[in-house]
């Protein structure tokens, strides 16, 4: 890849990541964002999407994890998912954040955890966040759609 597209890439990933703060970041400041039991795994989907990005281009990661990494990249960008955020705002991400813990759980049993926690930018151990939103994914997104998404991934 030449410097120019990896730049383009770089960019368009950064522009997708500071709209989805914002976008996050005003709905938990509105009445409804404040009382949402989902709320820390929601205000970390910023910091999960850069983390799939990183992921992608470490070299220590294998080609078929990054195969996968593509898929939960494109699941958050893409307006057509299970829970779509263009019908109920941020909330809609918690389909989102689930494959993205699914696909780095993968990651972390595939290759040294280490190298996942070296990309983290966000808050407290990604380890430890990881297996708390796969616990909860069954009640956040409702136990059809995630058996739907680890089928999904499990190919």
């Amino acid at each position: 890849m030449s410097d120019q597209m990896r730049n383009d890439h770089e960019n368009d990933h950064n522009d997708f990541y500071q709209s989805l703060r914002k976008k996050i970041k005003d709905y938990f400041t509105s009445e409804e964002g404040k009382t949402n039991k989902y709320a820390e795994y929601i205000l970390i989907a910023p910091d999960l999407f850069h983390l799939l990005c990183k992921l992608t281009i470490d070299k220590e990661v294998n080609v078929d994890d990054k195969a996968k990494l593509a898929i939960a990249i494109a699941y958050f960008v893409s307006p057509i998912d299970l829970i779509p955020e263009l019908f109920v705002g941020p909330v809609g991400f918690v389909d989102d954040i689930s494959v993205a813990a699914y696909v780095l759980n993968t990651i972390i049993n595939n290759t040294n955890p280490e190298v996942v926690r070296r990309h983290w930018a966000g808050e407290g151990d990604i380890l430890i966040k990881v297996q708390e939103i796969i616990k909860v994914a069954d009640n956040m997104v409702g136990t059809g759609l995630w058996k739907k998404i680890k089928e999904m991934l499990s190919k």
